[in-house]
């Protein structure tokens, strides 16, 4: 399937992970020109990418970027019971797979590899970065989930128990949280279309799900320091979902030479779909400007390959 968006192509696809399980795959890459580079989508929990992140998806592409995505298992309209996130560690192998295969296709070798991960998404960048350190050349990281907020964190006797009760029931939905598109979207049309949107999870979190995002968030907050790659951080100031201070203390602890923070007066948790239009236009603006001073700055990883090669003639 192909749809055309002015001089943005539009592709579907499927493919199997190494579980045995169909995951949709979806492709966004313009037509007019050679692409700058290769923009790969981890999107937030609950969500999915061929519609909450199309808008993204077709501003990178018009700024001359190819931009790939792909739905998680449990998500969208992937394989595997909705909302259920059973091992966090096979949601980023099927990225890892998936995102290097396409890297290494021969038209792709020598572009530029950056991850840009939204919420949840923003933690999958950062494991997809330390599974591969030297593999990604940058990442744009909305409101990264490094920590989850207190005020939606469950009280620690309730943590305690629902832990527990994980190893016999994981797929329950008895999480006690608040109503997540309420607190993550500020577009009232916007949280009509999730929750009009069957692809979009809108129900408590399921045990064994919770669970793994807790854990995730809580060992990403005490490992900030690994973090070394390029780094772009976009956060609403307003956010209760995400905690703007961690994202904050990731842009002071990370070792990365090259990274940058914004923050956004007034704005929300979800910037590049919750926000007003005129709100994402600033957003994405700030996105692409970092993005494209990225790509004149060379590629160090590039570099270094070719330096390689040489000192082996």
């Amino acid at each position: 399937m192909a749809t055309e968006y002015g001089d943005v192509r539009y592709e579907e696809e499927y493919i199997l992970n190494s579980r045995g399980m169909k995951l949709f795959t979806c492709s966004w890459v313009p037509t007019d020109c050679e692409p700058k580079g290769l923009i790969f989508l981890c999107h937030g929990y609950a969500m999915e990418c061929s519609i909450s992140m199309k808008d993204a998806a077709i501003r990178l592409g018009k700024a001359g970027f190819a931009v790939y995505g792909m739905d998680y298992e449990g998500h969208g309209k992937s394989e595997g019971l909705q909302g259920y996130v059973p091992c966090f560690d096979a949601v980023v192998n099927d990225c890892s797979d998936h995102y290097s295969k396409i890297s290494e296709r021969k038209e792709n070798k020598k572009k530029t590899r950056i991850l840009m991960g939204e919420s949840m998404g923003g933690a999958v960048a950062l494991l997809l970065h330390r599974k591969k350190p030297e593999f990604w050349d940058g990442a744009v990281l909305i409101a990264p989930m490094c920590k989850i907020a207190d005020d939606i964190r469950p009280h620690p006797m309730v943590i305690s128990v629902l832990t527990k009760l994980c190893n016999f029931i994981p797929t329950w939905k008895i999480i006690p949280t608040q109503d997540v598109v309420d607190l993550a979207f500020r577009d009232p049309e916007v949280r009509k279309e999730i929750r009009n949107n069957p692809l979009c999870y809108k129900g408590k979190p399921r045990l064994q799900t919770g669970y793994q995002l807790m854990t995730v968030s809580m060992e990403l907050e005490h490992r900030l320091e690994e973090v070394t790659l390029p780094f772009l951080i976009v956060h609403g100031e307003e956010d209760t979902v995400t905690d703007p201070s961690v994202s904050k203390l990731l842009y002071e602890k990370a070792s990365s030479i090259n990274k940058s923070f914004k923050l956004y007066p007034g704005m929300w948790h979800s910037l590049s779909y919750g926000e007003f239009p005129e709100n994402r236009d600033i957003v994405f603006s700030d996105i692409v400007t970092w993005l494209k001073e990225k790509i004149n700055m060379g590629n160090s990883r590039l570099e270094r390959q070719q330096k390689q090669a040489n000192d082996h003639k």
